[in-house]
This record gives structure tokens, C-alpha cells and sequence, in this order.
């Protein structure tokens, strides 16, 4: 449709009728059941209307009520937008602001949550693809398009809040799927071996990735990891003092690992009291200052919370855990309880602890780890019951809880990132745990694979002891990486996670040091593979010494390197 452009319609006046003195003027909206209002100047000779421009839904206009035309059964009311006059529909004239939005019914697009209260995020339903939903408010329109932010709707018994992003205004128009010819092709060839689902079943619409001017991310992330230990994040100044000798510019701090609950939060007396019981008493005061003071240095700040691994949240809540089917208890699996990621409870536990960290503390970024089912199941998967209430396949339910957890925290101004196995990488088949690389990285602000050399078993990618070759191992990784982020129609940043911890001694007594110049290869290795988001250093103790000694790898500005290799 055409645009609206003022000096365009200047010539319009005439043959909107020109001037009269009795003339009553009252200010209406524009309305619409779609984005656009259509805008029209009547053909005296020919007795028509011809539709010369269009506008938002929302826009204030004089409108000259008294001066109308009826053409083809329909009324036309003269308009003044700006200087201009024209006619519109006289149905798309009302006198409330707030019912500028017409449309009663809607179509979901994408798949998404229904959220029935959106200061909580709790859920309600999933609507999803195809689904007609009734229509009974909304919250705000785009001024600029017309677009509406959240839809108010009822879906059967459930009413509640969807995402206007995810629907469209017909239901053969919801039915297709993005570029078909183009993206059907490659994700309905990968194959599901292993029972995470079929790629094809997950939504590959783009996604608009957010930026807030407020919170800047740096353009590539230097980082290094901090435990919730009292000796790590309440020794702050040491970690400081080194970040600022070196590149370094990110912090990832630990807000909720599996029984390794930060501080006392809100949400987790509300959601699981074992972790809440369990936080540290004096930990929030500690958290609070570490924040403030990489903020004041300057720094970007991360907090990582561990999703679907947490046997304190079990514990409070069995109903919302993976059971057995002989027993009905709780299914063990590693030495932990894992909450069902098909379960929406637990979405809403660790996005408003997400969202409460955000709010109190400034985080700039909430990092979800253990996002996906557990791994190693195959042999008892027939044996146990992940209550599957929407009848979702694993990739699915993984999308779609980041696809809600970045809608709820982007609502609070912070950025999400996802981390995932090394394996995701790979291509040609879905994993046993739900990790499909493109379908999350279409969603998600950032992804943190963790490729560490020593999880890669010998002779992977034809390297021979990859764990002695980081350079090697993390090159090779990177470029599959690459492979996969062009398959996704709006990849996410890509930010690694590396090996900052010696060759564990059950994978090779022999095994080399992570020094400084072992880690510096990792890196390189990314970056040579044009994964230029940045690092993590994964080091579990955070030991400052150990940190210290790497030093060496962290006074790199390796996207500089980068950019200057390819002549940026």
C-alpha cells in the first residue's frame, strides 16, 4: 500500500471538496481491524473514491463530520491529516483512542504462550500454530505501525495475554511457514534419531533482536566467570583489578545453580522455599555491592541461572518433576531431580527470578544454563514420564520456553543468552535433549556454546587428543557453528564458553594445562572461525590465582585482530 506523504497529497484539496465556513470539526481516531487505515479523495467527475494513501491506526485527525459521501453504499467522512484533507471510511473514525483497535479475532503465526498475568509471566495455555483467538483488549500499539504490543484473549476457558508479533489477522496466512521453498528444504532433512523431536516442527520466523540504549552490549564480550562464593564474588576488588589489566569487560555471576542457590530472592521463597532456605543469609548485601561496583567500572554483568536441573525445586514442587512411570516419584538422573522443561510452572520459577535479579540488581543479562531435558536417557526413556500436558516434541518445548523467557525479560530491559552443548553444533540430526542449534539461535539474544576441548572424544573432527589441541578443536567447532547460524533466519550473537580448567585427569592423566597460552588458542580459534561474540572462561572455582595465571590470554582485543584481518 501506499504511504502517506503530506506534500504528495497537497494537490487533494480541490478534489476533497475545498473549504466551507459551516464546517463542524471534532477530533476522532483512526481505526482499523489490520495496521494501516486507508485514505481516499473523491472523483467528482467520475462520482469515485480512489484510495491515494494510507496511514497507521492510531493517528489523530480532524474530522469535518458534517461533510461526508456515500459511495457504494458506504460513507465516506472528510479528514484533515495535517494540512491536508481526504476522506475516510466513516467506520474507521472513532471517537476513543482505545478503539482504534477493531480487530475480534486473531491467528496464531508462531506458536506462544498465553500469559495470564503478565506482572507474574504466568501461563496459562500455549496457542498454538493456526489457533483462533478471541480478541478483548490489548495494551499499546506501535505508533509507527500500527502493530499491537500484547492482544487481551480468551482461548477456550483461558484468557489471558499473546504476543501481537505472533499472530496474523487470517488463518491461511498463520498456516504458512517462513520461506518454505528455502528453510522446509534443510530442516525437514535433518533427521531425529535420538527422540528430540523433528526439526521441522519448530518455528523459524525471524526474530527482531532487541537493543536497548540504555543497556549496550559490548560488541564483543570479554569474560570471566564468578561463582556465588563468598571468597569469589565478595573479594570483587581482586577481579576488578585484574580485569582492568587486562580486555576483559564482562562478568558472568551465578544467581541459582542445582542446590547451589545464590541469595535469598523473592521469587524463590515464593516458587521453591528449599532454595530460598538454602540461599546464603547475608548473600544479597554481597551481590548487591559486586554488581554496583562492575558497574561502576564499567562493566557488563551477567547473571546464569540454571533452568532444568534443580532438585530444591522438586523437592517443593513433585508435581512439576520427571517421574518414573513404575513408581510415580521423582526420576534421578545424575545425582539430580530435573523439573520437566515441558513444564510451564517451572518456565515461571526461573523467568520471575530472572526478572526479580534484573530489577534489584541492574543485571544487564540473564544467562540460562541446563536449558534442555537431560542428556543419556535413550535407554530408559520408555520408563519414565515428562508430562507433556501440550503433546510438544523436545525441540519445541526448548524453543518455545526461550521464546518466553526473552519476551518477559526483554519486557524489563535485559538481554538472554542460551547456553548449549558443543554437540549442537553438529549437523544433520536433532539431539537427544532438545538442543536444536538453529531454533534456538533464531530466538535467543546470544548463544554460549560450551565446546571445552576436553568433553570432545579422540579423534573428533580427525583430531587426534583434541584436549591438546584447543586451537584445533575450537576452529573446527566454530566453523560448524557457522554452518549452523546460516540456516537461521535471524541468528543470535555467538559467545563461547572456554575451557579455562586443566584436562580433567579421567579423560587423560597426560593432559595439558589451561595456562594462558592454551586458552588464548581456544579463543583465536573462534574468532579464526569468524565467531567474534566474544568468550566465557569456565572455571568452576573462579580461583583468582588460576586466573591470574592466565592473564596472558585476557590482554587480547581479539574482535580489533579480527576486523583488522578482514580489512574493517
Amino acid at each position: 500500500m501506499k504511504k502517506i506523504f503530506y506534500g504528495a497529497l497537497a494537490a487533494l484539496a480541490m478534489l476533497a471538496g475545498g473549504c466551507a465556513t459551516d464546517e463542524i470539526v471534532e477530533t476522532r481516531y483512526l481505526a482499523s481491524d489490520v495496521h494501516r487505515v486507508s485514505l481516499y479523495a473523491f472523483d467528482e467527475e467520475q462520482k469515485v473514491m480512489r484510495e491515494v494513501a494510507d496511514t497507521v491506526r492510531g493517528v489523530e485527525v480532524r474530522a469535518v463530520v458534517n461533510r461526508t459521501q456515500k459511495v457504494d453504499k458506504q460513507t465516506y467522512v472528510e479528514v484533515r491529516v495535517g494540512r491536508e484533507r481526504v476522506y475516510a471510511r466513516a467506520e474507521a473514525l472513532v471517537a476513543d483512542a482505545r478503539a482504534v483497535v477493531a480487530e475480534r479475532q486473531i491467528f496464531v503465526r508462531t506458536p506462544a504462550s498465553i500469559v495470564t498475568d503478565t506482572a507474574t509471566s504466568a501461563i496459562g495455555g500455549l496457542a498454538d500454530k493456526g489457533t483462533a483467538l478471541e480478541v478483548l483488549d490489548y495494551d499499546s500499539i506501535d505508533s509507527r505501525t500500527g502493530a499491537v504490543n500484547r492482544y487481551r484473549v480468551r482461548q477456550g476457558s483461558v484468557e489471558g495475554y499473546v504476543f501481537g508479533k505472533y499472530t496474523v489477522f487470517d488463518r491461511e496466512q498463520a498456516m504458512l511457514r517462513y520461506q518454505p521453498e528455502k528453510y522446509d528444504k534443510i530442516h525437514s532433512a535433518v533427521k531425529n534419531p535420538f527422540g528430540g523431536g523433528e526439526a521441522i516442527g519448530c518455528d523459524f520466523y525471524p526474530t527482531e533482536k532487541v537493543s536497548f540504549p540504555d543497556n549496550q552490549m559490548p560488541r564483543s564480550c570479554y569474560s570471566l566467570y564468578l561463582n556465588i562464593s563468598p571468597a569469589v564474588i565478595g573479594n570483587i576488588e581482586r577481579y576488578i583489578e585484574l580485569a582492568k589489566r587486562t580486555r576483559i569487560n564482562t562478568f558472568v555471576i551465578d544467581i541459582k545453580d542445582n542446590e547451589c542457590p545464590g541469595y535469598k530472592a523473592e521469587a524463590m521463597r515464593i516458587y521453591s522455599p528449599t532454595n530460598y532456605a538454602r540461599a546464603g543469609a547475608n548473600k544479597e548485601k554481597m551481590y548487591a555491592h559486586a554488581v554496583k561496583r562492575l558497574h561502576e567500572e564499567g562493566f557488563y554483568v551477567v547473571g546464569r541461572i540454571t533452568c532444568f536441573k534443580d532438585s530444591y525445586l522438586v523437592k517443593d514442587h513433585p508435581e512439576v518433576a520427571i517421574t518414573e512411570r513404575a513408581t510415580g516419584q521423582p526420576f534421578k538422573h545424575n545425582k539430580a531431580y530435573w523439573p520437566s522443561a515441558y513444564d510451564r510452572k517451572v518456565w515461571q520459577f526461573n523467568v520471575e527470578l530472572a526478572k526479580e535479579a534484573v530489577r534489584k540488581f541492574g543485571f544487564n543479562e540473564i544467562n540460562f544454563d541446563y536449558v534442555r531435558f537431560p542428556d543419556r536417557m535413550t535407554k530408559v526413556e520408555q520408563l519414565i514420564d515428562y508430562h507433556n500436558r501440550y503433546g510438544e516434541s523436545k525441540v519445541q518445548a526448548i524453543q518455545r520456553f526461550v521464546q518466553y523467557a526473552c519476551d518477559e525479560i526483554h519486557a524489563v530491559g535485559a538481554y538472554v543468552s542460551i547456553d548449549v552443548f558443543g554437540e549442537a553444533a553438529n549437523p544433520g540430526y536433532t539431539t537427544a535433549y532438545g538442543q536444536y542449534w538453529p531454533a534456538i539461535s533464531n530466538v535467543a539474544d546470544v548463544m554460549c556454546g560450551m565446546p571445552y576441548p576436553d568433553h570432545f572424544s579422540n579423534g573428533y573432527y580427525g583430531i587426534k587428543k583434541p584436549w591438546n589441541h584447543p586451537y584445533e578443536i575450537l576452529n573446527a567447532w566454530g566453523a560448524r557453528v557457522r554452518d549452523r547460524q546460516s540456516v537461521t533466519p535471524s541468528p543470535a550473537i555467538v559467545r563461547t564458553w572456554v575451557q579455562a580448567y586443566n584436562v580433567m585427569r579421567h579423560v587423560d592423566r597426560n593432559g595439558i594445562a589451561y595456562d594462558a597460552e592454551n586458552v588464548e588458542k581456544e579463543i583465536r580459534g573462534l574468532f579464526d572461525a569468524d565467531l567474534t561474540g566474544g568468550y566465557i572462561t569456565w572455571l568452576s572455582s573462579s580461583n583468582i590465582e588460576k586466573y591470574y595465571q592466565q592473564e596472558g590470554a585476557f590482554v587480547h582485543d581479539y574482535y580489533a585482530e579480527w576486523a583488522s584481518k578482514q580489512g574493517r
